[in-house]
């Protein structure tokens, strides 16, 4: 057991439960339509900071069971700020507790409709920043992108294997993390349930206790799956590397509790040829790392980088690979 992961991926959680990121800008709210589907219409949320000027946007996507209120979201936000962009923490399906539906792991439709709104339109250059499983809905959007403003994506955390994601997080030992998560995607699914009639009852949802039960009980019954397996197959992110149309960055931690090498590295060689920028960090939990670790995104070379001495954070060098604020008028 590596337990500096899990300090890393526990210890930051809880400092953000405790003293909530401070000193954000106070932002708009931006609100889009969609119709579920299956449990008709409704909207998504998003909050909306700019500094003054800005005409590059990064697009922040939560991870499964979170919200655009994290703390990690948070805290993203912030920094980018300081870099001169504009940031739009977004909410994907139910996310708000609106009741406007139950979303999955792979689905785009969120971000385009996001991409789309009015509000959005004056910004010059779009990327994605996606968290855990919010990358893995980035790594989709990168592989099908609508918007031509679309400039980059970054997966923080992400799992390119959506099975073995699944049958890691299940095991025994992810016990802790699991409940953590799942009752996140349950208080959505409540929402839902409390507005409009549901596939499954409330009652036999609450009682899920693997990620392999939710996604039976609800992501196939929502979305058509005839079986998580069948879901998995379908949707996992490593199916779509090979499509990846816009300069995409990949970063985990070695000792990642949640999601361990064996789930990223075997997958990235698959990826569209100088699209893929694979940064492993020697230090660091799941989504949180120490400062000090060189993500290499400034060398020629493809391939995964080794997290060398003489980094700044991990966002201040994406931000810099990206250029952030490259257009802002201080």
């Amino acid at each position: 057991m590596n337990l500096a992961g899990h300090f890393w991926s526990i210890a930051p959680t809880v400092r953000d439960l405790l003293l909530p990121p401070r000193s954000l800008p106070a932002g708009t709210t931006v609100r889009v339509p969609i119709d579920d589907g299956a449990f008709g219409p409704g909207a998504l949320t998003a909050t909306l900071r700019e500094p003054p000027a800005a005409r590059d946007l990064v697009v922040l996507v939560h991870g499964l069971g979170g919200s655009r209120t994290a703390g990690y979201v948070l805290r993203a936000a912030r920094a980018l700020h300081g870099r001169g962009a504009a940031t739009l923490c977004v909410d994907l399906r139910g996310a708000d507790l609106s009741g406007s539906g139950v979303y999955h792991v792979a689905l785009t439709e969120d971000l385009h409709a996001f991409l789309g709104a009015r509000e959005l339109q004056r910004f010059a250059r779009v990327f994605v920043l996606g968290f855990s499983m919010g990358g893995h809905v980035a790594l989709h959007l990168a592989a099908a992108p609508e918007d031509p403003r679309l400039c980059g994506v970054a997966a923080i955390g992400t799992p390119l294997d959506l099975h073995g994601m699944q049958r890691h997080l299940d095991r025994r030992s992810g016990a802790l993390y699991r409940h953590w998560v799942l009752q996140g995607l349950k208080r959505i699914y409540a929402a839902v349930a409390a507005r409009t009639a549901v596939p499954t009852p409330l009652a036999t949802v609450r009682r899920c206790r693997t990620f392999h039960a939710w996604d039976a009980h609800v992501v196939c019954k929502r979305y058509g799956s005839a079986s998580p397996e069948a879901f998995y197959a379908r949707h996992t992110a490593a199916r779509v590397l090979p499509q990846l149309a816009v300069d995409t960055v990949l970063v985990h931690a070695v000792a990642d509790p949640l999601v361990p090498p064996e789930l990223v590295l075997p997958f990235v060689g698959h990826a569209a040829r100088g699209r893929l920028h694979v940064c492993q960090l020697p230090r660091g939990g799941h989504l949180q790392y120490p400062d000090g670790q060189a993500l290499g995104l400034d060398r020629a070379d493809d391939g995964a980088r080794d997290g060398s001495p003489g980094g700044d954070s991990v966002l201040a060098q994406i931000a810099d690979h990206w250029r952030l604020g490259a257009y802002a008028v201080s």
